[in-house]
């Protein structure tokens, strides 16, 4: 591709709520039952919210294990998600018409390293936007091998690719700078991110967007942000229409109420501080259980009323920061091993040159560490073979992490925002902020 792509219209929704000054919101629902899930995204519709739905797969769809998911819908079991291929086209059919349009986009959402037949599904039920990558839903959901899931991901972005042939646009976006929800240095996330955005245009598609979830010390995630933001303009916005995605912290989530409408707020601010176009929304019930229809429907409505109270962007940092230049440097070595990504990501995890922070997965050595320092910046402890000099953080321990140190590393926002006081503090309506009342900090 040479020429700069038109806008997906999952893509042209979020551009349009841009313009308006407004954040675009987004819950990760997702249920097993056809008419629970129309209900679900109709509620979210109606919401009179800046939103867009979401369609998220279960378990046995997301490892293609079709059959054992009809199974388990015949015997009337509850999935943790919509079983989109065990479920007969038409009933989808049904349950997205008049839901799905212009106006309300549905992305599909499933975690699976190998998604040709998830993403033939979605485009036959007349959905066109999803979300992944062949790293990001390789190494923490599933045991093949990196360059199996790198061939079956460069067949399904073809197949979304190919679309255009009919005028229609998909949109895919990369979960990479989510990898593992936690203790990953944000460098590493935006790189990931980056690269999967990268691969994704190199099979020919023209609208994508770029993650990062929210780690543990705001100004660390300001920074990863606004490098995210510098690396995709140079790298795809002469080629492909692009946007960013942020997600409420995806690692162990606070288990009171409270902390967790403190950990929303947060990432709202972070969000439209950094002028990020799109938000990924937890409820208080993440800790404990699925959603429900009304608790998205809450988390939603908070998250609206905080962007409301933001003023807007701030200025975007002066100069390379280290997370920006991190990110650069592992972008450009990974792109140089060979003539494309689908070469270089395998080779990159053979040679070390990506490896992710505690992942267990087999492609990944798994040398590298990381920890939070005092003021809680995730910092590299040991960089492994990651391509880092020392003056970008890049050094070799022969100490390890020790247990305990991982435990309150993993548990910091719990220990942060779980305390008594907050759990006896009643919960405030999130518009009581702009009536005098602050929400709890």
């Amino acid at each position: 591709m040479t020429a700069r792509q038109p806008q997906s219209q999952f893509s042209r929704f979020i551009a349009d709520q841009r313009r308006a000054g407004t954040l675009t919101l987004q819950p990760r629902m997702g249920f097993g039952d056809p008419a629970r899930m129309r209900q679900g995204l109709l509620a979210v519709r109606s919401a009179g919210l800046p939103a867009i739905g979401t369609v998220t797969l279960d378990s046995y769809t997301r490892h293609n294990e079709h059959e054992q998911a009809a199974a388990a819908c015949a015997a009337g079991v509850e999935l943790n998600g919509y079983p989109l291929v065990a479920i007969p086209l038409a009933r989808t059919a049904r349950m997205l018409d008049g839901v799905a349009s212009a106006r309300f986009p549905v992305q599909v959402r499933h975690g699976s390293a190998q998604p040709e037949q998830i993403f033939a599904t979605m485009l036959a039920a007349g959905l066109d936007a999803s979300e992944g990558g062949p790293v990001s839903y390789c190494l923490p959901y599933s045991r093949i091998p990196v360059r199996v899931a790198t061939a079956a991901w460069s067949r399904a972005v073809r197949m979304l690719a190919a679309q255009r042939d009919r005028g229609v646009l998909c949109h895919l976006e990369s979960f990479g700078g989510c990898m593992l929800g936690q203790l990953c240095p944000p460098g590493l996330l935006v790189a990931l991110s980056v690269l999967e955005c990268l691969f994704f245009v190199e099979h020919g598609l023209g609208s994508v967007s770029a993650s990062y979830a929210q780690q543990t010390n705001t100004d660390q995630d300001i920074e990863a942000l606004w490098a995210l933001r510098r690396l995709c303009a140079e790298e795809l916005s002469t080629v492909v229409d692009h946007h960013l995605v942020l997600y409420t912290y995806m690692g162990l989530y606070p288990s009171t109420q409270a902390g967790g409408r403190v950990l929303l707020a947060d990432s709202v601010r972070l969000a439209v501080r950094t002028g990020t176009e799109r938000l990924i929304v937890k409820t208080t019930a993440e800790a404990h259980r699925i959603p429900t229809v009304a608790e998205n429907l809450e988390a939603l409505r908070l998250a609206h009323e905080c962007a409301l109270a933001e003023p807007g962007p701030e200025p975007a940092p002066d100069g390379d920061t280290e997370v920006y230049l991190q990110a650069r440097v592992l972008v450009d070595e990974v792109r140089n091993l060979a003539p494309t990504l689908t070469e270089a990501l395998p080779l990159a995890f053979e040679r070390g040159l990506l490896d992710v922070p505690y992942c267990l997965h087999p492609d990944n050595r798994n040398e590298a560490r990381c920890v939070l320092d005092t003021d809680g910046r995730l910092v590299w402890w040991d960089t492994g073979l990651l391509p880092l000099p020392a003056a970008l953080g890049g050094r070799r321990r022969t100490e390890r992490v020790g247990a305990s140190r991982l435990l309150a590393d993993l548990t910091h926002h719990r220990r942060r925002l779980d305390h008594p006081t907050r759990r006896q503090a009643p919960l405030r309506h999130a518009g009581n902020e702009r009536h005098g009342q602050r929400l709890p900090h």
